[in-house]
């Protein structure tokens, strides 16, 4: 009896201890490393020492001297992920090499294809032998139109940095491929797929984002040089944004772009910041920034540091600054966390100040604090938005790691000392991780979105060591772009990928569309879309309530109605989804913003302005205000026009960023000139009223200090008189939605019906045959086929899940068309 007791306590112990081992085992292993990919052995990497700017050549068998930093591979933007694709880029190594590698990795079949480039590493100030840090290869991929954009970080040069005029033909660096390349087979992954430099064959390198591409020019000098740190980014329709810094550590601006895939340009920089702020009103000192422009969360959104050159406690930066548009494009539509409006550029980094680090130690002292690595910031899905910074006191020798965050909902942040640290923050869904090495190996925290709970959920403690990374998260997996801790300026180059184990419910639903806090003009035709699923059963219904009460349903994917409110105000919107057992589950509320509209409101947008009477366009050439016979190649914005607020009247402002506002001289007499002063300016000289004319849809506009008018005189003179007849009227036409040329052989296509079910068709207009690819939204190929006539009919049989699907068309004569296909 006792050895039968004894023998059931043996069983039971073990059937705990394996209970135990295995509910240990599944906490330890939520976090998962999937695989780990070998990407080169080659990855170029600085060994040697630290050195001046006058540093010598040592040779090519020496160590790979550097003047910032040692590490050049895996380092910057340089990883993302394409549907079924990581592509990575890395410099080749050893020292004698440098060539530009570009590396697309398939997680489906293990396969990798590498294209080498002919350009190599630069080195400081074109010396190259000395390491420059900042050369990073910045790499993005276009969801729509699946073409690679390659940006070089050339730190700033420009035609007379260096001194000796050695890169005054390569002060920017920009590489890219024609459209559909993204998702090729790996035999034609190629580098004859990348778009050569103008009468140079064998040179991609481009000057300019445009360069190369039919109707622009080759070299902006103006707007391409003294560029630093490239980032790309992406937002939820697909668009690629690419952003850099201009200018110095403390005097420097972000400007970004939008890429169009339709068109397969750029857009004109848009600048976030001014350079030379002090000659603002009410800014004292000029301020440069360090930090983030990224898109989460529905948002284009910015975070930094500021750096200004004043005597006070801070040697280099100070404070964290956080903003975010409602505006898609980042154009307009600026917010505070605080929800207070402001205009591009920002003046004054104070208004959109968030808290001050250096209030969280003791010095006073001057230059003793000091505030330079571990910031970072992200947001969840849900709205929370959380900080990370680092602050020292050189005085007391002092180190504190902050945690500053906001809740979704919250009115305002939290900081906390109680906080690890980590050099840079991520987000899933609504998770919040800290994703770095420790002991060179990968180590992962995590906690929700809005709390500070931070705990360690994967710690690497065998295996390889790394000496540096980059991070990219998609659809809930790490993918850790990583340099082995080898020795060399030769060093592998690795990947990892890491599933982040991120749980969604079974039954839920969000809304999709619109974005949060959009606004409307009154009159206008909203689509409200949401996206539903049940894993476990199906989705019978999906309601759309208005301030709180039901408005109507949808029972087919995709989930949509139209509202089109009838009174002016701020609405709340909310999606519930009903499944097949009459459970409901409902998405978060957001808010839509409905005005009257204003047509002498013509802020938000960019215009050409064209003369009703001669069909001129206003023209900006250096001070002078000329006529331009068109509106055609306006990359360098000198026919292109904002009107921003300012007080009860309007800035009518020159996109190009050297120009300004219009001002209504009096000297000469009634001469309209450009100013070298940013909006908004309150001068009554600079200040215009819009006025509408409905009858014939025109504008005209009137100068605040004599009342005059912008008017087009017979001898072809732009002026500010008093005359009111039809030659002081003018046409605005946006250049954001208008096409600028008419191509006289059209290619395009009808895609019917659209939504689909069971089968559609696409028809071409102005070709009869082509290759046809259809991708997801996550740019993986459902589709493809050969067209032999200008018709083909597709039926679904199960290929095409509910959602939407991206289409591109190419004819014999490499002409593309751009569409959408909506499958119920």
């Amino acid at each position: 009896m006792k050895k039968s007791c004894s023998h059931k306590m043996r069983y039971h112990n073990c059937v705990l201890l394996c209970v135990l081992f295995m509910f240990s085992f599944i906490l330890n292993s939520q976090v998962v490393l999937e695989n780990e990919i070998k990407i080169t052995d080659f990855g170029l990497h600085f060994d040697g020492s630290k050195v001046t700017s006058g540093a010598s050549n040592t040779g090519d068998n020496a160590p790979y001297d550097y003047f910032f930093g040692r590490s050049i591979s895996a380092h910057g933007d340089c990883i993302k992920t394409y549907g079924d694709y990581v592509f990575m880029t890395w410099y080749r190594g050893p020292k004698a090499d440098r060539h530009v590698m570009l590396t697309r990795y398939n997680t489906l079949t293990g396969t990798m294809a590498t294209i080498e480039f002919p350009h190599r590493h630069t080195g400081y100030q074109n010396k190259w032998w000395i390491g420059e840090s900042h050369n990073t290869i910045a790499v993005a991929v276009s969801p729509i139109d699946g073409s690679i954009h390659l940006l070089y970080d050339m730190h700033a040069y420009s035609n007379s940095r260096p001194s000796d005029g050695s890169l005054s033909d390569d002060y920017f660096r920009y590489s890219y491929s024609i459209a559909g390349v993204a998702s090729v087979s790996d035999a034609e992954f190629t580098l004859d797929k990348f778009v050569e430099k103008p009468s140079n064959p064998g040179v991609y390198k481009h000057l300019s984002l445009n360069s190369g591409r039919p109707g622009y020019p080759n070299e902006e000098y103006s707007n391409f040089s003294a560029l630093t740190y490239p980032q790309f980014f992406l937002n939820d329709a697909g668009d690629v944004f690419m952003y850099m810094r201009e200018g110095g550590n403390n005097n420097g601006a972000y400007k970004f772009s939008k890429y169009d895939a339709n068109t397969s340009t750029w857009s004109n920089f848009t600048h976030f910041n001014v350079l030379n702020a002090k000659n603002q009103p009410g800014v004292d000192y000029n301020w440069g920034l360090y930090g983030n422009m990224k898109y989460v969360d529905g948002k284009i959104r910015i975070g930094f540091q500021r750096r200004e050159n004043k005597v006070d406690k801070y040697q280099y930066q100070n404070g964290v600054y956080y903003a975010y548009s409602d505006d898609q494009s980042g154009a307009s539509g600026w917010k505070n966390h605080q929800g207070q409006s402001f205009n591009l550029p920002l003046y004054d980094a104070d208004f959109i100040k968030v808290m001050e680090p250096g209030d969280y130690v003791q010095t006073t002292q001057i230059d003793q604090v000091h505030i330079v690595a571990d910031f970072d910031w992200t947001v969840t899905d849900n709205g929370d938005v959380h900080i990370i910074s680092k602050v020292k006191d050189n005085q007391y020798n002092v180190t504190k790691y902050l945690h500053t965050y906001k809740p979704a909902g919250a009115t305002d942040f939290i900081t906390t000392e109680d906080f690890a640290g980590g050099t840079s923050i991520y987000t899933s869904g609504d998770s919040v991780f800290i994703i770095g090495l420790k002991n060179n190996r990968v180590f992962i925290q995590k906690t929700e979105g809005g709390t500070n709970n931070f705990t360690t959920v994967y710690q690497a403690t065998s295996g390889k060591t790394f000496d540096h990374g980059r991070v990219h998260i998609n659809n809930g997996k790490l993918y850790y772009y990583l340099m082995e801790n080898k020795s060399g300026n030769a060093q592998p180059l690795y990947l990892q990928i890491i599933d982040l184990d991120i749980i969604q419910e079974p039954f839920r639903v969000s809304l999709t569309s619109p974005f949060n806090d959009e606004t409307y003009n009154l009159g206008e035709t909203i689509q409200i879309s949401a996206n539903a699923v049940d894993e476990n059963g199906s989705i019978s219904k999906v309601e759309f309530w208005v301030n709180g009460a039901f408005f109507a349903d949808d029972a087919t994917e995709p989930y949509s109605v139209s509202w089109t409110p009838s009174v002016a105000g701020t609405y709340s919107l909310q999606a519930i989804a009903y499944n097949a057992s009459n459970e409901t589950v409902s998405s978060s509320v957001i808010t839509a913003n409905i005005q009257v509209f204003d047509p002498t409101d013509l802020t938000g947008d960019v215009y050409a302005i064209k003369n009703f009477v001669t069909g001129k366009y206003l023209h900006s050439v250096g001070a002078d205000v000329v006529e331009s016979d068109n509106d055609n190649n306006v990359v360098s914005g000198d026919k292109e026009w904002e009107f921003v607020k300012a007080g009860n009247y309007y800035n009518i402002e020159s996109k190009r960023s050297d120009r300004g506002i219009l001002r209504a001289a009096g000297n000469p007499p009634n001469d309209i000139i450009n100013t070298g002063f940013g909006a908004p300016r309150e001068d009554t000289d600079k200040q215009f009223t819009v006025i509408y004319n409905s009858g014939d849809g025109t504008y005209q506009f009137q100068t605040r200090n004599g009342s005059n008018y912008i008017y087009h005189n017979v001898n072809g003179i732009i002026e500010h008189i008093g005359n009111t007849d039809d030659r002081s009227k003018w046409i605005v036409e946006s250049t954001t939605l208008s096409v600028n040329e008419v191509d006289t052989n059209p290619f395009s296509a009808k895609i019917f019906p659209n939504p689909a079910t069971n089968s559609f068709t696409v028809l071409l207009n102005g070709g009869n045959r082509g290759t046809i690819i259809i991708n997801d939204m996550l740019g993986k190929i459902i589709y493809q086929n050969t067209m032999s006539t200008n018709r083909i009919d597709i039926e679904n049989n199960g290929r095409f899940k509910p959602g939407l699907y991206l289409i591109k068309v190419q004819d014999d004569n490499q002409r593309f068309y751009h569409g959408k296909l909506i499958i119920k």
